[in-house]
């Protein structure tokens, strides 16, 4: 194994961790730790020097990319600060190449998490529908335990070298 597959192996697990984090204290308070997105940013500064191809723009569109389209979603109410903060982190991983991957991927677990969420509290769905959306039903959704999931996802893909022939991006 080289020094660079290592240190590769060495940020995905580093990355995982920090997700990880990020994710359980979104679900215990509803905010992911700034620290934590400067973190992934650390940790994507390290990566891009290890890394063999010339990606460097393609990672910032598709930062820049994620970060519009989330902040659009915060402005809306739709997600939180730190929810937009650790997308558009994240999506430097992702590269143009992967972004839709990881941007698909984000979306089915938030959406399974919100299924389950209203499955587990029907009374509180049936009162949601008949609302419709308004009113105040407490805490949403913890939308950084679906962007860690959809980021973990991302970069082992690369790390593990799954995504097969013809896809590009970053990896």
């Amino acid at each position: 194994m080289t020094t660079t597959e290592i240190v590769r192996w060495a940020v995905a697990g580093l990355l995982t961790a920090v997700l990880i984090w990020a994710a359980a204290t979104d679900v215990r308070v509803r905010k992911i730790p700034n620290w934590t997105v400067l973190a992934v940013l650390g940790l994507f500064v390290v990566w891009a020097l290890v890394h063999p191809l010339n990606w460097d723009l393609w990672a910032l569109a598709a930062g820049v990319i994620g970060f519009a389209v989330t902040f659009g979603l915060y402005s809306a109410g739709l997600l939180g600060a730190g929810d937009s903060k650790m997308f558009a982190a994240v999506a430097l991983f992702a590269g143009l190449g992967h972004l839709a991957l990881l941007a698909l991927a984000t979306a089915l677990v938030g959406g399974v998490i919100a299924a389950v969420s209203l499955v587990a509290r029907p009374t509180r769905a049936l009162v949601m529908l008949r609302l419709k959306g308004k009113g105040d039903f407490g805490r949403g959704v913890p939308y950084g335990v679906a962007i860690a999931a959809g980021a973990i996802l991302v970069v082992w893909i690369s790390v593990l070298d799954l995504h097969g022939p013809g896809v590009s991006g970053i990896f």
